[in-house]
């Protein structure tokens, strides 16, 4: 089910500018991330623990509507594959909130083709700020800091740490969401992940 009410029509093409502006938001977010990349001599090239693999939750009808824009460009067979791995994924985690361990179970992104996104340019914001040491500014003035993932960690955790500050593209991203979210007349809150919004789609 879409998650928004049935009632309201959300399609890209009636939101063009707000998705521009997400367009310039992934920009400036991607050259942060690179910044502070490139002080590590870090470069993401793929490893055991791909991200790919990681049970993220996204929280924006920006981002659903921006996955919802490149999923529609891509050829029909295509989307029919990534549907039925999509489908493949929820099945298998429904339900399953952590393994015995306590760690949040696994199971390959249905965007993963062959080892590369096939919407790498759609990929929401998490996907793109995910591996580095980072910082976030909570509205309260509280400050909550992460490590890096653990390719990271194994190739660059002994070097001096420069936080990634996650914390303007949040407010950017925040602001944008708000916007749109009175455009359309909906309060609910989004937690999907990239299968869930495709099986939405």
């Amino acid at each position: 089910m879409p998650p928004y009410p049935d009632n309201i029509c959300l399609e890209p093409e009636a939101f063009i500018a707000q998705l521009n502006r997400l367009e310039q938001i992934y920009a400036a977010m991607d050259r942060a991330y690179t910044s502070v990349a490139d002080n590590y001599g870090f470069h993401c090239s793929g490893c055991e623990d791909n991200c790919c693999l990681t049970r993220f939750y996204h929280h924006t009808y920006l981002e659903f509507l921006y996955l919802l824009k490149g999923y529609r460009a891509l050829g029909r067979q295509r989307q029919i594959d990534i549907r039925q791995k999509a489908e493949s994924v929820c099945s298998a985690l429904r339900g399953v909130e952590a393994n015995k361990d306590g760690r949040s179970p696994r199971r390959m992104c249905p965007l993963n083709i062959k080892g590369l996104c096939c919407l790498y340019h759609q990929r929401p914001m998490i996907c793109r700020m995910h591996g580095l040491p980072h910082e976030l500014q909570r509205p309260n003035g509280g400050i909550v800091q992460g490590p890096g993932c653990a390719s990271f960690e194994h190739n660059c955790g002994n070097k001096d740490t420069v936080l990634f500050d996650r914390t303007p593209f949040y407010h950017d991203m925040a602001q944008l969401e708000g916007e749109l979210r009175q455009l359309i007349g909906v309060d609910a809150k989004i937690k999907m992940t990239v299968a869930e919004m495709i099986l939405a789609f």
